[in-house]
């Protein structure tokens, strides 16, 4: 009998642990996995990469993604088919506030949804927020990890390369936005809409908008710098064990519950 196989990624519809760390690039997800117990792979089609095992015995997804929100939004509505109910996003950014350096982890509290997909999906109006325990528990995984990190809103953007439009980047810098990245507005609706616990950890790979704009435009921009290989290093281990906190703070909650 054929395995019964979600259309777009692929993946086993059941099967799959509930708590995911998603990534952009199809080999940053077997990295990832590598970190992981008894790992395994579970499904490859397209960018959609998908492994299964376990973080210091809790079982963990490992899913990528690919660029941009249109496809990402994709892997996240069938992991929730598949019965995910966490899903962390591990990714890369540039640093839009001053004072965040390269490799720096920026934990996200919510996302501006420009994102190319969601406006399609809700009104604008509707927010794009990471769900609070999430954001505690990345909190309390960098700190014992000892990984320099900041907290805030991030701008999520659809265009990769600048065009000719200019960015609205000096309204968002004085509106306090931290970070600008590309999928995860796209998570967090998607998880609001659906039930779901999401948030997301982001790897400093470039340290101003307006310089990352100009780096993508004449070739400088260089992702592949040692600074943020480390810096997502110590991201994958912050994902994973804010996916374990936040395991350990639902089993203490069904305790709680069931000695009432």
């Amino acid at each position: 009998m054929t395995q019964d196989l979600l259309p777009i990624t692929r993946m086993p519809r059941t099967g799959l642990p509930p708590r995911a760390v998603v990534v952009g690039d199809p080999a940053r997800a077997a990295a990832v996995a590598a970190l992981l117990q008894e790992s395994r792979e579970v499904s490859h089609h397209r960018e959609y990469r998908v492994f299964a095992g376990l973080w210091k015995g809790t079982p963990v997804t490992v899913a990528s993604h690919g660029v941009g929100a249109p496809g990402a939004i994709l892997l996240f509505q069938e992991l929730a088919d598949a019965g995910a109910r966490t899903v962390l996003r591990l990714g890369t950014a540039g640093a839009v506030a001053p004072g965040i350096r390269d490799g720096d982890l920026v934990i996200a509290e919510a996302a501006v949804r420009d994102d190319g997909v969601t406006g399609q999906l809700l009104p604008p109006e509707y927010p794009a927020f990471a769900a609070p325990e999430s954001v505690l528990a990345l909190q309390r995984a960098a700190r014992e990890a000892a990984a320099p990190y900041h907290r805030g809103v991030v701008w999520t953007r659809a265009a990769f390369q600048p065009g000719f439009t200019e960015l609205p980047v000096d309204t968002y810098t004085r509106a306090g936005i931290v970070a600008i990245e590309m999928e995860l507005s796209a998570l967090l609706v998607l998880a609001s809409t659906r039930g779901l616990v999401a948030g997301g950890v982001l790897v400093i790979d470039g340290v101003n908008a307006d310089e990352l704009a100009d780096a993508k435009a004449t070739g400088g921009y260089d992702p592949h710098r040692d600074v943020v290989a480390e810096g997502v290093a110590r991201g994958s281990v912050v994902a994973l064990d804010a996916l374990r906190l936040l395991a350990e703070g639902e089993s203490g909650s069904e305790g709680e519950a069931a000695g009432r």
